[in-house]
């Protein structure tokens, strides 16, 4: 089969397009899905860079978990129809169009932490056939959405609903989204919204409509200065924030805490504007606010997505689609950020 194969940690040269790839074999509990669709997330390119570090060693390269091994089919978002079945799985997934859980839980409870991705410690779905174990599967026969819709939803909506669950945001909060205009803020923004919170997105000015048409009640340019940023947050966000759903890092948390109001959160997914930050505790601890993380969903999180799906209730916004012997290309495309919304690969 054809795959993206993921060769050592490196630029792009390190991933290789191979049209000899060997088919995988469901075993026993397992199912073969044919991929319709995948999408891009930073995780593919980070996994790529070895940019997560390690304890202590910030510069070293692994993956979100640690060291990985090599080849590995990188690609944690997939959509697509069950081709074979394993044993011990019931015949009637077979040929039937479904959405797959692409994480690793710690354990078999509803709640459990993820502690591993598809795509990152276990092949995923930049391949024409991926082999995925039964229990990540989500029946998707009745959604309205398309394949690259479906695609988009596992790993940036699935993050960004276990952000707001975490956090516990509820209609009529008012919550601040950084990042707004990538996969997971432009997720943030339409998951928060549909459930009834008052959104206000910061973003580049250019990106303002999209995130309006996503359901933000306000936008905030992120190259504001200091005292300008303030004065429009305050006109948006007069009573203060209820919460700030940050995919971004770096000198927001500093910037933008004191806005939170009493027993205020603040729930955090990423670092792409630095790792390292820093911040006044007593800002914190006097008001009762919450510093949360949120690396990724758990199964209740992602069983409520999938619902969503279902149901159309929430669509995904697609920027651009590729073929997967185009992945250099689309990789490239969404590492340049001028986009809104996902980067999709069709195998």
């Amino acid at each position: 089969m054809s795959a993206a194969v993921l060769l050592r940690h490196g630029g792009m040269e390190a991933l290789e397009l191979r049209d000899d790839w060997p088919l995988p074999e469901p075993g026993p509990g397992q199912v073969l899905v044919r991929v319709a669709a995948a999408a891009v997330n930073n995780t593919d390119v980070w996994t790529r860079e070895g940019a997560y570090g390690l304890p202590g060693r910030p510069e070293a390269k692994a993956g979100w978990r640690g060291p990985l091994e090599f080849p590995l089919v990188q690609g944690g978002d997939i959509a697509g129809s069950v081709s074979e079945v394993g044993a011990g799985v019931p015949a009637e997934w077979a040929g039937r169009r479904v959405l797959v859980d692409p994480a690793f839980y710690a354990d078999d409870g509803e709640d459990a932490p993820p502690v591993g991705l598809l795509g990152s410690e276990r092949d995923g779905g930049f391949a024409e056939y991926v082999v995925v174990d039964a229990g990540r599967l989500h029946d998707m026969e009745a959604s309205p959405l398309s394949d690259q819709e479906l695609a988009a939803l596992p790993v940036a909506y699935g993050t960004a609903m276990g952000m707001l669950e975490r956090a516990e945001i509820r209609r009529g909060e008012t919550v601040l989204v950084t990042g707004a205009s990538g996969g997971v803020g432009l997720a943030l923004v339409q998951l928060a919204a549909a459930r009834g919170a008052r959104v206000v997105a910061l973003t580049s000015g250019s990106k303002t409509a999209a995130l309006e048409e996503a359901g933000a009640s306000a936008t905030l340019p992120r190259d504001a200065d200091r005292a300008g940023l303030e004065r429009r947050l305050a006109a948006a966000a007069p009573g203060g924030l209820d919460a700030v759903a940050d995919v971004a890092g770096g000198p927001w948390l500093e910037r933008l805490l004191p806005a939170l109001r009493e027993n205020g959160r603040w729930v955090v997914a990423g670092a792409v504007a630095g790792p390292v930050v820093t911040f006044d505790l007593r800002r914190l601890y006097l008001h009762n606010l919450r510093l949360i993380g949120s690396s990724m969903h758990t199964r209740a999180h992602f069983t409520a997505l999938a619902g969503l799906a279902r149901a159309g209730g929430v669509r995904p916004r697609i920027a651009a689609g590729f073929p997967l012997d185009d992945i250099h290309a689309a990789q490239k495309t969404f590492q340049d950020g001028t986009h809104v919304g996902k980067i999709t690969i069709i195998p």
